[in-house]
């Protein structure tokens, strides 16, 4: 069977969030389902948390990973923040196991549907930006990698 048909695609797993997250009233309880979902991150491994994988314009510390598999993007990352560990979370969701040519090309604008640039002080808004621009820099250069069915990391 292709692993691209047993694969949720980008915007069904941002319409799943978005749905998530309108479950709640208040942002309250959106920042709380955010931690957790931090929580339940996939940990990037300790020898990745260095200076080449870290995202630029944080406040606070994230490093994501990339690595290409049958032709699919996986993303791992972390950040000594919650709230920022629950934004990797958000993205390692949507964009993981998925085409590094559409990871690269999704609007993502499920973000703005959640009404987390809103809600979001504006050092953590850099932050996000900075996180999206590099998982999309990352899909971008495994793209051909994931056609020619390698694995790298990156």
């Amino acid at each position: 069977m292709n692993p691209l048909e047993t694969q949720a695609t980008i915007d069904q797993r941002a319409a799943e969030l978005v749905e998530n997250f309108a479950f709640f009233d208040d942002w309250m309880g959106r920042y709380e389902y955010l931690i957790e979902l931090g929580q339940s991150l996939p940990l990037i491994e300790d020898e990745y948390k260095s200076d080449a994988f870290k995202i630029k314009g944080c406040q606070s510390q994230v490093w994501v990973r990339a690595e290409a598999r049958e032709g699919l993007v996986y993303y791992k990352g972390d950040s000594d923040a919650m709230i920022t560990k629950g934004l990797v979370a958000l993205l390692v969701h949507v964009l993981s196991g998925q085409p590094p040519e559409a990871v690269a090309a999704a609007p993502l604008d499920f973000l703005d549907d959640i009404g987390l640039k809103e809600h979001l002080s504006p050092t953590r808004k850099n932050g996000l930006a900075g996180m999206v621009k590099q998982m999309k820099r990352f899909a971008l250069a495994l793209s051909g990698v994931a056609q020619n069915g390698a694995t790298t990391s990156n």
